[in-house]
């Protein structure tokens, strides 16, 4: 059979271009320590590498997510310990007060500081959070939880009973706020009125009746049982984290293994590859120029 020069050449320059192309791609396989360079290199293990990687990065939006409860939990857990302190401090106050032997101007003095505590507590429960939500408004972020009627004195809640949760692994979803109505008022007890009324009855002349002091003194049990729990229920939240957190970093060395044992490319085999197909190249490149010089009269 006859070959043409011109199909010898276009042969030729089709199976250089196939030598360079495998040589170029062993090149970046090199460079990137990646096996898998294109879908077509290994079509099931490359959609296994899209769904593994997939599911790295929910792992990893997870962890995101979790730091940021751990933040806003922090937060609450921060403002209920002021306030726990505050409540023992009036508790305190309280049992002073009980004293027949301080009179109406001792007891106004302790008056004035239940005002001060009052207004400390309103602080307190109308605290931002580091993006500037209010923690104990609900859903209602961006308005404060608690108004005082510059009047009466009354603390009126302005938020909602709802409450912000994050979605921390794939199955739990978890709350990072506690709805101010519950937290510093509840059924027969609220501590704004508390505090407010303590002030009107240390402020009134003459020694106040015990029975008056100890119902005070019972609703202040109560605030502070309240707090105490939702410092509880924020601590064993805070104590979940942490056991996702540990169960999210071992999926994320699994997750990072199975990429490594799909994508991740054998370097001494590859370098080994790489040897070869400069030599095949060469090779032939040689062996072309040979053969391409050919003529009758090398033979005559």
């Amino acid at each position: 059979m006859r070959i043409s020069t011109h199909t010898m050449f276009e042969y030729a320059a089709a199976r250089f271009g196939e030598l360079q192309s495998e040589l170029v791609k062993t090149q970046q396989q090199i460079a990137t320590n990646r096996r898998i360079l294109t879908p077509s290199d290994d079509p099931v293990a490359a959609a296994q590498v899209l769904e593994i990687t997939q599911s790295q990065s929910l792992n990893n939006r997870f962890d995101v997510n979790r730091q940021h409860a751990k933040t806003a939990l922090g937060e609450l857990e921060g403002t209920l310990e002021s306030v726990t302190e505050l409540i023992q401090d009036v508790k305190t106050s309280l049992l002073a007060a009980e004293n027949d032997a301080l009179n109406d101007t001792q007891r106004g003095v302790i008056a004035t500081e239940m005002r001060g505590r009052l207004d400390q507590l309103l602080g307190l429960a109308n605290t931002r959070d580091a993006v500037g939500n209010y923690l104990f408004s609900g859903f209602q972020s961006a308005t404060p939880a608690f108004s005082q009627d510059a009047v009466t004195g009354v603390v009126s809640y302005d938020g909602d009973a709802g409450q912000r949760h994050i979605q921390v692994d794939a199955q739990r979803q978890m709350s990072v706020t506690s709805p101010g109505s519950t937290v510093f008022q509840g059924a027969g007890w609220d501590m704004f009125q508390t505090l407010n009324d303590l002030a009107t009855l240390l402020d009134t002349p003459g020694v106040p009746s015990s029975a008056a002091l100890d119902t005070h003194q019972a609703n202040l049990d109560k605030a502070m049982d309240s707090v105490l729990g939702v410092r509880a229920a924020a601590g064993a939240r805070l104590q979940e984290l942490d056991a996702l957190d540990y169960a999210g970093d071992d999926r994320g060395l699994q997750y990072s293994q199975a990429l490594s044992e799909l994508q991740d490319l054998d370097y001494a085999k590859a370098l080994t590859q790489l040897s070869q197909q400069q030599i095949t190249l060469e090779a032939a490149q040689q062996s072309f120029v040979k053969t391409a010089n050919l003529s009758l009269f090398n033979f005559i």
